[in-house]
């Protein structure tokens, strides 16, 4: 188990104000989708969370212990990071590249163990890339080298998984893929944050949303909670069709909203 509770979070990059007086809880057992407009400070958010970024003012803590007295290590021990990318140069084994999800819990001149080796060979089993092992990376596809990205961040065997828009890039059958994968984590007992574009996605898969704007958290809680056409337009600057009542909630954009005095 696992919490991060961020109390009056505020960051900049460049001079400039991303994140502003923002504050949650992130527990175990759950799947939240930070979502948002382009320039929302999604990534940032979830690199301050990590240590990856100091904050300007306010705290962030894993289990009551405040972030900056936390070595990274002990942070990738608790939560494995998956960044945006997935880019791969060095031509390694899959097996090699998922056992570098390790390194948080090897000392400097230690060796992969049988207790490494085992976390490898589950982590692959939960991502469904057993008979890719052999591979070499450069040569998979991308829905299939975003598995094996998810298989590094699992063999940590950290309470907790930031994923950085994973879908990016992906079909829709492989983003549906690594969906279920994070939401089985969830189920599991981890705390699983992920940035996300596709609202669709976020409604059907995510327990809790947070709505970034302009570095702003404007709206917290269940996908119906969150997602409204009023946000759609007011957040992002669309409409759209929605039906969140069912048990596959759809969020459909239309297009630009205008309003009447823009129109007419």
């Amino acid at each position: 188990m696992v919490t991060i509770a961020v109390k009056g979070l505020s960051a900049d990059l460049g001079g400039r104000a991303v994140l502003t007086n923002m504050s949650t809880v992130l527990r175990s057992g759950t799947l939240t989708g930070v979502i948002g407009p382009n320039g929302a400070g999604k990534s940032t958010f979830v690199r301050a969370i990590l240590g990856l970024l100091p904050a300007l003012e306010g705290s962030v803590t894993i289990d009551g212990r405040d972030i900056a007295g936390l070595s990274p290590r002990d942070i990738a021990r608790a939560i494995a990071y998956l960044p945006q990318g997935h880019t791969l140069h060095w031509p390694l084994t899959v097996e090699r590249v998922v056992s570098l999800g390790r390194l948080p819990h090897l000392g400097p001149m230690s060796r992969v163990g049988e207790h490494d080796l085992e976390a490898v060979r589950q982590a692959m089993i939960r991502a469904d890339i057993v008979h890719l092992s052999g591979r070499t990376v450069t040569e998979l596809s991308g829905g299939e080298r975003a598995r094996v990205m998810l298989a590094r961040a699992l063999a940590a065997d950290a309470r907790g998984i930031v994923a950085d828009e994973p879908l990016a890039s992906l079909d829709p059958g492989h983003q549906i893929d690594v969906m279920e994968l994070l939401a089985r984590e969830a189920r599991q007992g981890a705390m699983v944050v992920t940035v996300l574009h596709d609202l669709t996605m976020a409604a059907r898969y995510c327990d809790r949303l947070l709505l970034l704007d302009r570095g702003v958290l404007v709206a917290e809680g269940t996908p119906r909670e969150v997602l409204s056409a009023e946000r759609l337009r007011t957040v992002y600057g669309i409409t759209g069709y929605m039906d969140m009542a069912g048990a596959s909630p759809m969020v459909v954009p239309l297009g630009r909203y205008r309003d009447r005095q823009e129109q007419g």
